[in-house]
């Protein structure tokens, strides 16, 4: 059972167990309050953590702190995808792109200008802008867009085949994966596809210090179903190395 992550019996354990990051944590704390006094809302908060990120490692700021962890977790999410219904010709959103950890496996599959990466952060963006040029990907021509929401407004109706959301909610709020499920549904084709993971909780839900957010799978079940939409848990994705859980959400 994946559990509370604030108790201070688990933070306790926790440190107990990995007294060497004590001091990495209490360093992330003294930065979360800092940024906590000068934005005033989730989107500016996680501009501010990103570029804070980005500027001392790219890969790091997308979760990824050895080069080879980076390769093995895009690695696995193109695998995922590419096994459950993933074509060359699909037209793919990518949400919360980031340097293109698994986007750049993505942008060589797909036909030239199938790819839409789109995140709120600019720093991030320019470093993915680094890997298209480092991988040779410019002729394929894939779109980056920075955004201010998940409104999704500037993209057409019914245009994409998949949309996929990696290490994104569990680092959002409830109120911004509001906002995504009332929107994707417009850009999703009738028979497109929503695949995002997030940090899942079979207590109480809850977040720590605003970047990790975890949720109970119903909770988002039910969210995704007010909004029209069909939420699957993916049990096999379960048994893949990663901490995060998988939904895929499809139009009703």
């Amino acid at each position: 059972m994946k559990r509370s992550r604030t108790s201070l019996v688990h933070q306790a354990a926790y440190a107990f167990r990995h007294p060497h990051r004590i001091a990495p944590h209490l360093r992330r704390l003294a930065r979360d309050t800092w940024f906590r006094l000068r934005t005033h809302d989730h989107v500016t908060y996680y501009r501010a953590v990103m570029r804070s990120d980005t500027a001392r490692d790219p890969e790091g700021a997308v979760g990824s702190h050895k080069h080879r962890r980076w390769l093995a977790l895009g690695r696995m999410q193109f695998d995922y995808l590419v096994e459950h219904g993933l074509k060359p010709d699909c037209r793919m959103l990518e949400i919360g792109c980031g340097n293109l950890r698994a986007g750049r496996l993505f942008i060589g599959y797909l036909f030239t200008g199938n790819y839409y990466g789109i995140d709120i952060s600019p720093d991030i963006l320019l470093a993915a802008q680094d890997t298209i040029e480092k991988h040779a990907l410019q002729d394929k021509l894939p779109y980056l867009a920075p955004v201010r929401d998940l409104r999704l407004a500037f993209l057409p109706d019914e245009y994409f085949d998949v949309v996929h959301a990696h290490s994104v909610f569990s680092h959002s709020p409830i109120e911004v994966i509001e906002e995504c499920f009332a929107n994707v549904g417009r850009v999703m084709k009738p028979d497109g596809w929503f695949d995002f993971t997030f940090d899942r909780t079979e207590g109480k839900e809850h977040h720590v210090l605003r970047e990790d957010f975890y949720y109970r799978t119903e909770t988002l079940v039910e969210l995704a179903r007010q909004y029209g939409l069909k939420a699957t848990f993916m049990d096999d994705w379960e048994q893949s190395p990663h901490k995060q859980s998988k939904i895929r959400i499809t139009r009703r």
